[in-house]
This record gives structure tokens, C-alpha cells and sequence, in this order.
């Protein structure tokens, strides 16, 4: 995967202050989210005195941690699932072509920089973004395509296609 053509998204900022015997000491943590727009998605988090420097930090930590998702005709999810992180839950529901993206927040960043086009989500635990955006990240990897079902049942794709259809 090449490194150029990443699309990085910034969630939060949140400033944090330590009070020290001169006064306030301020220090900012920031939330960046980077994908290729065709499947691929990492998060970071970086914490610095300023804020480019934290945004810095948390998009080369992003970049690091990126990782493959399977997409169903490369613009939505293969099915719906409800996936928790800590005190982060998130349901993500497959959505027909024309939908868009109808989330809010993090959840949005994320699906702007993997490539959803058409995804219906909601934030039903903590609104803090991490958390969020952890809850998502084990969503899109625990979504399972017909491929891999097909794969570790040992049966052929179409059977599978076939018996959702019906």
C-alpha cells in the first residue's frame, strides 16, 4: 500500500491542563483516522504541547496501524452488526446504493476514509470519540463476506449467495 495516497481525517482535539505551582501547563491530545478510500483504515492518537505536533504524532501512529476491511461492491458493509469497546457501542447497518453515509462523528470520519459510500450507523454507548471509533474498527473487522464464510464452512460461494437471497 502506498503511503501517498492515504486520506487523513482529524476527530478530535482535547486540550488537557496540569496545574503546577506557576499556573497551567497546557498539553493538547488529539484523534486522527487515515484510509485509502478502497478498504483500507487506521487510527491514532498523539498527545503534544501543541496542537500540530499532536496531530503530527497521531497520524503517523495511524499510519502504522492500518489494516484491511472487506466491502460489500466496494461501497458498503456485507451485513449489519452491533459491536462494543469498552464503553463504546455502535451499531453499523448496510445500507442500499443512494443512502450515503448517515452517521455522526467519528463513526462518519471513519466511514469517509475507508471508502463507505452507503452505511446507516448510530452511536448507542459513550460519545467519547475513541471509544467510538474503537467500537467501529472491531465492527469492520469482525464483518464476515461470503467469501470467508464460504471458505471456513467449505462449501461453494454461491450456495451461500443463494441462501440469502431466499
Amino acid at each position: 500500500m502506498n503511503k501517498l495516497d492515504l486520506k487523513d481525517k482529524l476527530v478530535s482535539i482535547n486540550r488537557i491542563t496540569k496545574v503546577v505551582k506557576g499556573g497551567r501547563r497546557f498539553g493538547f491530545a488529539a484523534v486522527v483516522v487515515v484510509g485509502d478510500q478502497t478498504g483500507s483504515i487506521g487510527i491514532g492518537q498523539g498527545k503534544a504541547k501543541q496542537v500540530p505536533d499532536a496531530i503530527k504524532k497521531a497520524t503517523e501512529t495511524a499510519k502504522r496501524n492500518i489494516f484491511k476491511v472487506s466491502l460489500r461492491e466496494g461501497r458498503t458493509l456485507h451485513h449489519d452488526i452491533i459491536e462494543k469497546d469498552g464503553a463504546g457501542k455502535v451499531l453499523l447497518r448496510s445500507a442500499p446504493s443512494g443512502t450515503g453515509i448517515i452517521a455522526g462523528g467519528a463513526i462518519r470520519a471513519a466511514c469517509e476514509v475507508i471508502g463507505i459510500q452507503d452505511i446507516v450507523a448510530k452511536s448507542m454507548g459513550s460519545a467519547t470519540p475513541i471509544n467510538v471509533l474503537r467500537a467501529c474498527l472491531k465492527a469492520f473487522k469482525n464483518q464476515k463476506s461470503p467469501k470467508s464464510i464460504a471458505r471456513s464452512r467449505g462449501i461453494q460461494i454461491n450456495q451461500i449467495i443463494k441462501n440469502k437471497e431466499n
